[in-house]
């Protein structure tokens, strides 16, 4: 039985439902003033105050005054394509890598002082200084007020001037055009001219982008169409970098593997190419063949005779060639040279450098600058047909505009100190102590981890990263099968919880099956890398003690 209060309620159009929730009306309702009569269209419970509002919604949905409503996005409901995703670099591993960070911080005991994060190729996170250059005109940019101080050198400030009387209202904190800031793309065609050896490179045909990976994605996305056995099929190679797989799966593409030769460090067969076109060509349309040289996770660089056939492969089977070459600074081992694959292809004569469409991608974030934080990079696309080109504009025009800071980073990759600037000896100097830093550790990490019993590691001859072979103990297999893991997750798991070293299985950049590896950079500072692999050494031996 309803009291008088509630039925007097009754009369306001809205709190109808009020009274098949509560046998009286609270003060507050009463309170309120008159609402719409129950015709009215605009009939809902917004009238109340948004926690009695709430509180009232879920009690007539109790009720079965309102159909009970779940959440609008679920794991059931979401992108499908989403949920195949998969990013190794950043996954369970590395999740727990941060906890065990925090579990340090608030005095929790363990075998280690420290977490020595070698699962990413982020060089300042290391410990690496960035280049006084680069930073300066950065300062001078961002607070152009320091233009006016004496502390800057001028080539800095020249730099920064030009920069920035590119940009709207003189500032880097305006939009710029999204292709990218005129000046920056001038000097990105310039660098690319000089680089290789006078072959021209047309303004028109960069574009500056959100870091490499930016770039990668968008040229997939123009390159994936199709359905069922027509869907556009994509080459990487095994191993591979995540994000190529990761964005193939979000984009509904399919993947194709072809795996390098690890007996031969890690070098590409043309054979093996053709094997991978072949079958693939039964389930889907391939259209994309992906190269990344200097390689990551595997760190080998590609000879010329090799990039030839690469191009020749991709010009018989009219595949579109992307080439990651973000590591391009990056070549240590001896009688390694790095070749653009536009050079290559340019060099090859009209027969190949007409017909074969390429993009070719670089970054601020490797090489001797490992400003990764900036998110700068360009790719140049090479033969593209002018219609897709126009797509291609408008489809980065939907995101504005890489940032302006990574921009203006990417600039000064390009078009660095020359000799006779006042900034050019130290720019020198800073920029060899990097790479002949690297390429010590280079050494260093193949020597150490080839002398541990179970642990093959080859020549890392560029890039910034090993990806050594390790033998696992059957029981290790067994117990990391029975816990539904991959055993060299196991491993890598055991590896940071015992050591406080933090890897990348290899099972989550591919391999061949019944191998196992894991991936780490070399980027910590020696002396510390020498601690991190010694560490390793001992871990290695007790594990497979523990598990023979």
């Amino acid at each position: 039985m309803l009291s008088n209060r509630t039925v007097s309620v009754l009369k306001w159009g809205r709190c109808e439902a009020y009274a098949a929730v509560y046998p009286t009306v609270p003060d507050w309702v009463l309170n309120f003033s008159p609402l719409p009569s129950l015709s009215s269209p605009h009939r809902n419970l917004s009238a109340f105050p948004a926690a009695q509002s709430e509180h009232l919604q879920q009690k007539m949905s109790e009720n079965g005054a309102l159909p009970l409503r779940g959440k609008v996005l679920t794991v059931d409901t979401m992108n499908a394509n989403v949920k195949k995703v998969d990013y190794a670099v950043r996954g369970p591993i590395v999740q727990r890598a941060v906890q065990i960070e925090k579990e340090l911080k608030e005095g929790v005991k363990k075998p280690f002082e420290e977490v020595i994060k070698a699962n990413i190729g982020d060089a300042h996170a290391m410990g690496q200084r960035p280049i006084t250059f680069f930073r300066q005109v950065i300062a001078l940019c961002t607070y152009p007020q320091l233009l006016d101080d004496n502390k800057f050198p001028e080539d800095a400030k020249n730099r920064a001037r030009r920069i920035l009387q590119s940009c709207g209202g003189n500032s880097i904190g305006a939009y710029t055009t999204s292709q990218g800031i005129d000046c920056v793309r001038h000097d990105v065609a310039s660098y690319i001219q000089r680089r290789d050896g006078g072959i021209p490179s047309d303004p028109d045909n960069i574009y500056l982008t959100t870091g490499a990976s930016d770039g990668i994605v968008t040229i997939l996305k123009l390159l994936t169409a199709g359905e069922g056995r027509t869907r556009t099929g994509v080459m990487i190679s095994i191993p591979q970098y995540p994000l190529y797989s990761a964005s193939i799966a979000e984009l509904g593409a399919v993947q194709i593997n072809y795996y390098l030769n690890e007996e031969k460090c890690w070098s590409l067969d043309i054979s093996e190419l053709q094997r991978s076109l072949h079958a693939a060509r039964e389930h889907c349309n391939p259209r994309v063949l992906c190269i990344i040289n200097p390689g990551n996770p595997t760190g080998q660089v590609q000879s010329r005779q090799c990039i030839e056939d690469v191009i020749r492969f991709a010009a018989k089977e009219n595949l579109f060639l992307m080439a990651d070459e973000v590591y391009q600074d990056n070549v240590y081992a001896e009688g390694c040279e790095f070749h653009s694959f536009k050079k290559v292809l340019f060099e090859m004569g009209p027969e190949y450098s007409s017909k074969v469409e390429l993009a070719s991608f670089h970054s601020t974030s490797k090489c001797y600058m490992g400003e990764c934080g900036f998110r700068g990079g360009y790719m140049e696309v090479i033969n593209m047909d002018p219609e897709v080109k126009a797509q291609l504009t408008k489809l980065v025009s939907v995101r504005l505009c890489p940032p302006a800071p990574g921009q203006a980073l990417m600039d000064l990759v390009v078009n660095s100190p020359q000799p006779g600037e006042p900034s050019y000896q130290t720019f020198m100097k800073e920029r060899t102590a990097v790479l002949s830093a690297l390429a010590e550790k280079a050494k260093l990490t193949e020597e150490i981890l080839n002398t541990v019993p179970g642990i093959s590691c080859n020549p890392v001859q560029g890039a910034m990263y090993s990806f050594p072979r390790i033998t696992l103990p059957e029981r290790a297999i067994n117990e990391a099968k029975a816990k539904g893991q991959a055993p060299d997750m196991f491993y890598c798991m055991k590896l940071l919880e015992e050591s406080g070293i933090c890897l990348v299985p290899g099972s989550g950049f591919g391999q061949r099956e019944g191998t196992y590896h894991f991936r780490m950079t070399i980027l910590p500072p020696t002396d510390k890398l020498k601690i991190m692999l010694n560490k390793l050494k001992e871990f290695h031996q007790k594990f497979t003690q523990q598990y023979s």
